[in-house]
C-alpha cells in the first residue's frame, strides 16, 4: 500500500553557482578583458606610428651643365655693364633668326683680311645686328667651374655619380642587382660593341652594335673596387672574352630620373653645385634600391 509524504515534506529545489560556473566565468573575464586590451593597444600603435614617407612626384629633371675645370667657382661667363641696371633693356646690339650673308661664291677669294675679321662675328653664330635697347649685366666674364657647354658651370652626372654596390655580395647577388634597375653590360670587342643582359640568368643574352653612335643611355665606368673582376666574370658566362677593354654600365631612363629626383631630395642642393654624389645599393622588400650616403658641393 502506497504511502502519502505530507506537503510539510517536500523540499523546494536549491539554485547555486557550482565551482566549475565560476571558473568558467572567470575565464571567460579574463579572455574577454585580453581581447579589449589588444584592441586599445592596436589602435594606440595605428596612431602613433610614423607616417609612410611620401614617394617623390616622377619629373624629368634638365640639367645643364658646363664650364671649365680650371674655372671660377661662381663665375657664369656674364659680363657686367657700365650702364644702370633696367629691368626691361635689351642688348645694344641683339639677335636676329635670319643670317645676313653678303659675300658671293665669285668674290670669296677677293676678300680682304680686314673684311673677314669685321665679318667673322656675325657668321660665327649665322645672326645679323638688328638695333635694340642697352641695359646692364652682372658678372665678370670669366670661366664658371665645371665641364661641358654649358655656361652656368657644374658637372654632367655620368662625372657627378659614383655608385657603389655591395663589395660582399657574391656574384649571383651583384647580378640580380644589376638586372633589377635594368643595367645593360657593354664592351668594346674587336671592333664592335657587344652588349649582354640578363646577367643573373645561366646564359646571359647578348647582342652587338657596330657602333655606339645612336647610344643615348646615361653610363658609367668603374674608377675602383672589386667589382669590375665580377663584370669581367658576367662577360665569361656570356662567352666573351674582354681582356683590358673598357666595361660600360648602360642605365635605362627610368633608373637615371631615379637617381636624379634621389640626388635632388638629399639636400635640396642644384645640379650645377654638386661635384660628387655617392649613391649604395641596399636591399628592401621585393627587391633593391639606391641611397644617397654622401654629397660634396662645388661651393
Amino acid at each position: 500500500m502506497a504511502t502519502r509524504t505530507s506537503p510539510d515534506e517536500i523540499h523546494p529545489p536549491v539554485l547555486r553557482v557550482t565551482r566549475y560556473e565560476q571558473v568558467s566565468a572567470f575565464l571567460v573575464a579574463i579572455l574577454a578583458g585580453l581581447v579589449v586590451a589588444v584592441g586599445l593597444l592596436s589602435f594606440a600603435w595605428y596612431s602613433t606610428r610614423a607616417p609612410k614617407p611620401k614617394e617623390p612626384v616622377p619629373v624629368e629633371l634638365v640639367e645643364v651643365t658646363g664650364g671649365s675645370e680650371d674655372g671660377a667657382v661662381g663665375e657664369m661667363l656674364r659680363v657686367d655693364s657700365p650702364l644702370e641696371a633696367n629691368p626691361d633693356a635689351g642688348a645694344a646690339e641683339s639677335a636676329s633668326d635670319e643670317p645676313e650673308v653678303r659675300e658671293s661664291l665669285d668674290n670669296v677669294l677677293e676678300l680682304t683680311d680686314a673684311a673677314v675679321t669685321e665679318t667673322q662675328r656675325q657668321f660665327d653664330m649665322g645672326v645679323r645686328a638688328v638695333p635694340g635697347q642697352p641695359g646692364s649685366a652682372q658678372g665678370t666674364g670669366r670661366r664658371p667651374l665645371g665641364s661641358g657647354p654649358g655656361s652656368g658651370g657644374g658637372f654632367p652626372r655620368e662625372q657627378r655619380w659614383m655608385i657603389r654596390f655591395g663589395d660582399q655580395a657574391n656574384l649571383e647577388e651583384y647580378a640580380r642587382q644589376l638586372d633589377f634597375f635594368g643595367i645593360e653590360f657593354g664592351a668594346v670587342v674587336d671592333g664592335k660593341l657587344i652588349y649582354i643582359s640578363h646577367l643573373a640568368s645561366p646564359t646571359p643574352v647578348k647582342r652587338t652594335a657596330a657602333g655606339g653612335a645612336d647610344e643615348k643611355r646615361l653610363y658609367m665606368t668603374w674608377r675602383g673596387g672589386s667589382r669590375k673582376q665580377a663584370d669581367l666574370q658576367l662577360f665569361r658566362k656570356a662567352g666573351i672574352e674582354v681582356g683590358t677593354g673598357v666595361i660600360f654600365h648602360f642605365y635605362p631612363k627610368e633608373t637615371e630620373d631615379r637617381l636624379a629626383r634621389l640626388e635632388l631630395a638629399y639636400r635640396k642642393k642644384r645640379a650645377n653645385d654638386i661635384r660628387r654624389t655617392f649613391f649604395a645599393v641596399k636591399r628592401i622588400e621585393g627587391g633593391y634600391e639606391f641611397a644617397v650616403v654622401h654629397q660634396t658641393y662645388i661651393q
